[in-house]
């Protein structure tokens, strides 16, 4: 990328900086994305991540990321860089997006350590709602998520997921089968499966999550070992909604080292016989919006077949 930053990137850049490079960065399947290297006025390098987007839902989508890496920063700034800016460019009709740069690396991270710091992001939060959702429209990748606020996690993650079926729908094409089960899934699976978690007294508590952790939206920093988390489409929820994306096969953190040492910081809601189930569950959002990213993909048919052991299992 040339040196010569747009004037809007240059203007949420902190007072004084002096850009001494530009250069391509990682990988997006969505975005152009770049490390600027920075001098301060007294001398002192500060680099910075930035992420240029050129869709039509470009300026939606730089906003979710913004506001969601801003909550989850806000929240425990020891699990994020900080974000510094976000907003619409001078010289291009796109947006663009800035937090600090970590020099990290994608070797899947440290079971122990993430599962400490991701229960703390979880323990230590608080919805500023008291409800599931969140202030905004947040992008799983480039799709939309419905975030809109609930108190009630049954009707939150049910509308969740009927969104993303609808989307999974448009890109693949009707499939009565997986329909067929969806419906199930909508008016008795769902509320079977989620309403004991308050029933009988219990309460669950809105937790922000990432809510898209697989690996490469987690790196270990190379220099101290901490390990941080990015490009997060953030909104409150049942905490086990954000360790249920591993057990999805089309990551690879399916290692069961990374769920039991979330548990032992976080334990599993009651009922706790039903945990591995709710979990099946939980993971058919991450699987139909991955179909609905990449049409044909294989997690399609994954979701089917999680819905039907667990329609098999809790509604036949």
């Amino acid at each position: 990328m040339d040196v010569a930053l747009d004037k809007a990137i240059l203007e949420a850049l902190p007072k004084e900086s002096r850009v001494l490079a530009v250069v391509e960065y990682g990988s997006s399947l969505w975005a152009s994305t770049a490390q600027i290297e920075t001098k301060t006025a007294d001398g002192s390098r500060s680099d910075y991540f930035l992420k240029i987007l050129r869709a039509e839902d470009a300026e939606q989508r730089v906003l979710g990321e913004y506001m969601a890496m801003s909550e989850i920063y806000n929240t425990l700034p020891s699990i994020a860089p900080q974000p510094r800016g976000y907003g619409k460019c001078k010289d291009e009709n796109a947006y663009f997006f800035i937090c600090d740069y970590l020099p990290i690396d994608h070797k899947l991270p440290n079971p122990e350590r993430l599962g400490k710091k991701l229960a703390e992001l979880h323990k230590t939060s608080q919805s500023p709602t008291g409800k599931f959702g969140f202030h905004c429209t947040t992008f799983d990748g480039k799709l939309p998520l419905n975030t809109t606020w609930d108190s009630n996690w049954t009707s939150f993650f049910t509308r969740l997921v009927r969104d993303v079926y609808k989307l999974d729908v448009e890109v693949n094409g009707f499939w009565k089968e997986l329909d067929d089960a969806m419906q199930v899934t909508f008016d008795k699976l769902i509320p079977r499966l989620l309403d004991p978690l308050t029933a009988n007294g219990r309460t669950i508590k809105p937790c922000l999550i990432h809510g898209d952790l697989w690996e490469s939206n987690i790196g270990t920093d190379q220099r101290t070992g901490e390990v941080y988390i990015f490009d997060a489409c953030s909104y409150y929820a049942h905490n086990e909604k954000e360790i249920a994306i591993w057990r999805c096969e089309h990551h690879n953190m399916t290692e069961e080292a990374y769920r039991l040492e979330y548990l032992e910081n976080f334990p599993k809601s009651e009922p706790t016989n039903e945990f591995e189930d709710r979990g099946r569950l939980y993971a058919v959002e991450t699987l139909l919006i991955n179909s609905a990213h990449f049409p044909g993909s294989v997690t399609r048919q994954r979701a089917l077949s999680e819905l039907n052991y667990l329609i098999n299992k809790y509604v036949s």
